[in-house]
C-alpha cells in the first residue's frame, strides 16, 4: 500500500524555524516529483515547493521563496520541507504529494497520492 506520512509540524513563534518531513512506504520516493501543498482554513489548498524526480530541480511559491527549502533523503525514502522566518500567515495544515512523473508543479490536481497532512500554526 503506498502512503505517505507527513510530521514535523508544531506551534512556532514568528521568526521561528521547523523542518517538516515527508515519509513515503509501499514505493520509492526518489522515483516520484514530490510536492508540498498548504491550506489555511476557508482557502485554497495552494502549492508551496515542489522537487522532481528526474534531476532534482525545485521549485517554490513567490510567497516562500527564500524562507522554504525542499529537499529529499534517499536512504530514507523521505522529502523534507525546512520553514524558517516563520510568519504568522504561513499556519496552515501542510500536505506531501507525489506523482510519477517528469518535472513538478504547484497545482494539487497534478498530484496521485497524498499524506494526511500536519498542523503548522505561527502565533506569538
Amino acid at each position: 500500500q503506498l502512503q505517505l506520512v507527513e510530521s514535523g509540524g508544531g506551534l512556532v513563534q514568528p521568526g521561528g524555524s521547523l523542518r517538516l518531513s515527508c515519509a513515503a512506504s509501499g514505493f520509492v520516493l526518489d522515483y516520484y516529483a514530490v510536492g508540498w501543498f498548504r491550506q489555511a482554513p476557508g482557502k485554497e489548498r495552494e502549492g508551496v515547493s515542489c522537487i522532481s524526480s528526474s534531476d532534482g530541480s525545485t521549485y517554490y511559491a513567490d510567497s516562500v521563496k527564500g524562507r522554504f527549502t525542499i529537499s529529499r533523503d534517499k536512504a530514507k525514502n523521505t522529502v523534507y520541507l525546512q520553514i524558517n522566518s516563520l510568519k504568522p500567515e504561513d499556519t496552515a495544515v501542510y500536505y506531501c504529494a507525489a506523482f510519477g512523473g517528469w518535472g513538478c508543479g504547484l497545482r494539487p490536481s497534478g498530484y496521485d497520492y497524498w499524506g494526511q497532512g500536519t498542523q503548522v500554526t505561527v502565533s506569538s
